[in-house]
């Protein structure tokens, strides 16, 4: 099913993401291969480190985030790639085991002089399964119009 062209998001707008659990291997592979520092690598060393424990790279947790909006269908064949990231902020740690889904809400829309696409300004709140926020940011999506077909 195709996702929503430009002229069908409307400021307000709230899609929800299914979630995903993050494993311990998950965890250690992304950040072996992005982000090798001890508390996302080494159990043993995380474990006396600043979180007492093992978490996932922010890194990890952002290209999770963007996966889960993708996995809605919403930009399924409409995206047009993206023009930037805003006020990323990491707010409590993810770690094995956690649940994350996404609530995004749509900030801003955009048209564009061109005529056959929009920016869609989208503001992500990254929730764990207790419902506390992990991480939140803004994120521009450029969106094709009905005009055009992907």
């Amino acid at each position: 099913m195709p996702g929503r062209h430009f002229e069908d998001f409307r400021v307000g707008d709230v899609i929800l993401s299914e979630g995903a659990t993050l494993t311990e291997s998950q965890i250690l592979d992304f950040a072996l291969r992005y982000d090798p520092q001890p508390f996302h690598i080494d159990v043993v060393a995380a474990a006396d480190g600043p979180f007492q424990g093992l978490i996932a790279s922010g890194f990890h947790t952002l290209s999770l985030t963007f996966r889960l909006l993708r996995d809605t269908g919403i930009i399924t064949g409409t995206s047009l790639g993206g023009s930037g990231l805003d006020e990323l902020r990491w707010l409590k740690p993810v770690r094995p085991g956690d649940t994350i889904r996404v609530q995004v809400e749509v900030a801003e829309t955009k048209p564009s002089r061109r005529g056959d696409r929009g920016t869609v300004r989208l503001a992500y709140t990254t929730l764990n399964q207790h419902g506390e926020t992990v991480m939140t940011c803004f994120m521009t999506h450029i969106i094709a119009t009905r005009s055009v077909a992907v």
